[in-house]
């Protein structure tokens, strides 16, 4: 190994490891940990290494970077320098540019004492693991081997990203579970200077016996209760994965679709880095009330989904791509599906976050019509995505749509082939909702979500009861069709009539953008004095509101249970009272 100390020292010896924990396309997170792997103290250290031209380093933390050309030096800051036999230490750097590390020295040697550079590297991932005899305690896992330059120790068994076992051989019977519960599994390799490499793929296993509950796609009995929560609450909202618990809302869905990934030169991309897999999270602010660490491999809100998904293990988890803003790329996207479907699926199933994720929701805005943009792919084309993405995903994946509610003659059901696309669909989000709002600004006043049909609604076929006819008579089967709700209003100014179709001289004011409010304000904001269509609509000084309450999402489960729909599903979690009033509508009003 490297010796370090001068020739008038005992010899010690140490290794520079490389890692890059992060990249976000047009950058990366670098990490270099310095090991004593020798029986004397080292009271100080120096990293050199070289980088291609086009990649460098912006930021560095825990050591004193500095560059001459496109070759690195790194000195250890004054509180981390000495270190003892055994000991280790780690700095940081953001970096630009798509290079790695070369010609790596440690104190002027190699940094693993042998031609191995830049040092003795992390394992590989393991394959994603099998399962086989499942009973209701127990199953049996395996997977094929990892790789390394020195040899794999052996490996990690994480159950739920927790770590259940450390064994030598490539399989492991886990035990002690409960009956018909969900689990999922990963595996990551450790070498012989115990460096963990990356987790494989995710294992999604259900124990025999006990409660059936959901699985992917609604069966006979199960019911779906899914709400979308959006990457981008984190912020001004200051809504998080750890209000699901503290509402108790968490205890009473089954499925969470988190918004958005954006859909980009043909392929689904991360929508905000930071976000999704980056911030840290304090421990009162933490599911698990853990803090999170500046070097551990997933922050953000995906790590907080894994740790919802510990506590409550019958939730499953879907990642959504495109929504109003994104849904632009489909178009491109399409013109190569099976290329688009395995870019998401590479996404969703990337090692870092695999067993985060069941599956993929597709939110194109629309096909073969327009939305916030136009696309002309042809009635086809939705039919074709989802068979391209049911054929990547595999059966045992959930892959689902959110699809148009627009029941009108010739509109937007009509314009894509929803019921040829269904038989590889799980299921539905038919967005039965936003078929009114100030968007016309001088109204007439109008329910944003209407059950049904009356007398005076501004477009025929813009209601709940008209879509999920329309799909059933076109051959979508019920269960695979949920019925959305919103949980927040739509709202106009200057309406002096109370009862709906009074004109309007604009949207009313609302806390992030014009005519639009969350339930939660609402409700003590402009209280409800009416009802129309099965939804319900308040007229407060010069404003006129149309929101649901806990009473008409109550009326509306009954009417979705009578259709025999597979369930309900809303946007989006942020709308909701603390306390979780309209989950807990849905919840009790869909029953089990």
């Amino acid at each position: 190994m490297v010796g370090l100390a001068s020739p008038a020292e005992a010899a010690a010896s140490a290794t520079a490891t490389y890692a890059k924990t992060l990249d976000w396309g047009t950058g990366f997170e670098g990490k270099w940990t310095v090991k004593n792997t020798g029986t004397t103290t080292i009271n100080s250290w120096t990293v050199e290494w070289d980088f291609p031209s086009g990649t460098s380093v912006t930021t560095a933390w825990d050591a004193d970077v500095t560059s001459s050309g496109n070759h690195w030096t790194a000195k250890n800051k004054s509180w981390n320098g000495t270190l003892a036999p055994g000991a280790s230490v780690s700095f940081g750097f953001n970096g630009a540019g798509p290079g790695s590390p070369t010609n790596c020295k440690l104190n002027g040697g190699s940094c693993d004492g042998g031609p191995s550079e830049p040092g003795d590297n992390p394992p590989s991932a393991p394959g994603t693991p099998s399962a086989s005899g499942i009973t209701d305690t127990s199953v049996q896992l395996s997977w094929t081997a990892a790789s390394d330059d020195n040899g794999v120790k052996n490996y990690d068994v994480l159950r739920d990203g927790a770590v259940v076992a450390t064994v030598a051989a490539t399989s492991y019977t886990d035990t002690g579970l409960s009956a018909g519960t969900d689990y999922s599994y990963t595996v990551r390799a450790r070498d012989t200077a115990d460096q963990t490499g990356p987790a494989s793929g995710a294992r999604a296993v259900r124990t025999t016996g006990g409660d059936p509950g959901p699985g992917p796609g609604p069966g006979p009995g199960d019911t779906v209760k899914l709400g979308y929560f959006t990457n981008w609450g984190v912020y001004q909202r200051n809504y998080h994965v750890k209000n699901l618990v503290t509402s108790g809302s968490a205890a009473k869905i089954t499925h969470i679709n988190y918004a958005f990934g954006n859909v980009q030169n043909g392929r689904c991309t991360i929508g905000d880095s930071y976000a999704d897999y980056d911030k840290a999270y304090t421990a009162a602010q933490s599911v698990d009330g853990v803090a999170d660490t500046w070097d551990q491999p997933l922050r953000g809100n995906f790590n907080q989904l894994r740790k919802l998904k510990a506590q409550y293990p019958h939730i499953k988890v879907l990642w959504s791509f495109g929504g109003w803003t994104w849904s632009g790329g489909f178009g491109q996207a399409m013109q190569n599906p099976a290329a688009f479907a395995d870019s998401c699926y590479q996404l969703v199933e990337d090692p870092r976050w695999a067993d985060v994720f069941d599956g993929i929701d597709l939110d194109w805005e629309y096909p073969n019509a327009c939305g916030l943009s136009c696309d002309s792919s042809g009635p086809a084309v939705m039919r074709t995505m989802m068979q391209a993405f049911r054929n990547r995903f595999g059966p045992d994946n959930l892959v689902t749509a959110a699809i148009t509610a627009d029941a009108s003659s010739g509109g937007k059901i009509d314009a894509a082939d929803y019921a040829g696309a269904a038989q590889y669909a799980d299921w539905y989000n038919v967005m039965t909702y936003d078929f009114f709002g100030a968007w016309a600004a001088q109204g007439p006043t109008a329910p944003h979500s209407p059950l049904t049909s009356y007398p005076g609604i501004p477009q025929e076929g813009f209601n709940s009861a008209a879509a999920i006819a329309k799909l059933k008579a076109k051959g979508v089967p019920a269960e695979k069709l949920l019925l959305g709700i919103g949980f927040y209003g739509r709202g106009w100014t200057g309406v002096t009539q109370s009862a709906p179709g009074g004109s309007a001289t604009g949207p009313a004011s609302g806390t992030y953008e014009q005519g639009i409010e969350d339930y939660k304000v609402l409700k003590s904001r402009c209280p409800s004095n009416g009802t129309v269509a099965g939804t319900a609509y308040a007229h407060c000084g010069s404003e006129w509101w149309s929101y649901d309450t806990p009473a008409t999402v109550a009326s509306k489960m009954g009417w979705a249970r009578n259709q025999g729909l597979g369930g309900a599903f809303f946007w989006e979690f942020s709308g909701d009272t603390a306390n979780g009033e309209l989950v807990s509508a849905i919840d009790s009003g869909l029953g089990g």
